[in-house]
């Protein structure tokens, strides 16, 4: 594989490498960028803080696709004991820079190294978008088997039916696509994952977003 791989979005080379680049590539960019996080919007707060109740204090929580760990330090604000994944060397290692206190690690959330039925909680704020449709259900099933029956995800994206491609974000030679999706269908294959609804949110863009917003809060069933 060459660097000219990615820049061409159909090339051959697999979406964790291809986001695993992009991510490496605009880090401090992106960090800056986006220095105060997403937790700052009233109803974004609001599903934190909805999520951080139904988990309760001190649970363990998955921040997966965790970035610079912004979002990360938010839920450890509310009490939750919460670590950062992310497959960017380049984001984790902002992450640590800002949060020397907290856990970050690198991996794949589709390949998670957690034990079943450990968790209390996961979130995926918007770290599904780079996901190929085929993958989701694998994605969806590796969030449900690390929570414990009644743990609780919180996942935040696009909504939409059409890509936003970002090229050459902050003058840098990479591309990616950010997926929208409807809300009911995200749910859908979520339910088949073995979740069921809490809360489902739409609010509508503001500031710089182009689209309105999703929020789901799911439970793993429970085992009869």
């Amino acid at each position: 594989m060459t660097d000219s791989d990615f820049l061409n979005p159909d090339a051959p080379a697999d979406f964790l490498t291809r986001t695993r680049v992009f991510y490496d590539t605009i880090a401090e960019d992106y960090a800056e960028r986006f220095r105060e996080p997403s937790a700052g919007a009233p109803v974004d707060r609001a599903m934190f803080a909805a999520f951080a109740e139904l988990v309760g204090p001190g649970g363990a929580v998955a921040d997966l696709g965790c970035g610079p760990g912004r979002t990360t330090a938010h839920l450890r604000s509310l009490g939750l004991d919460v670590f950062g994944l992310d497959l960017s060397e380049g984001m984790l290692a902002i992450a640590r820079r800002e949060n020397p206190d907290l856990l970050f690690v690198q991996g794949s959330m589709l390949e998670l190294d957690v034990a079943d039925g450990s968790l209390a909680g996961t979130v995926s704020w918007y770290s599904s978008i780079h996901t190929p449709v085929d993958e989701l259900p694998t994605l969806f099933s590796e969030f449900a088997r690390v929570l414990t029956p009644g743990g609780h995800l919180l996942i935040g994206f696009q909504v939409g039916d059409e890509p936003k491609r970002h090229d050459k974000p902050f003058g840098h030679d990479v591309i990616l696509d950010f997926q929208r999706r409807q809300p009911e269908f995200i749910g859908g294959l979520l339910e088949a994952a073995g979740f069921e609804l809490v809360s489902r949110t739409v609010r509508a863009a503001q500031g710089g977003e182009f689209t309105p917003q999703a929020f789901l809060i799911v439970r793993k069933a429970m085992e009869v």
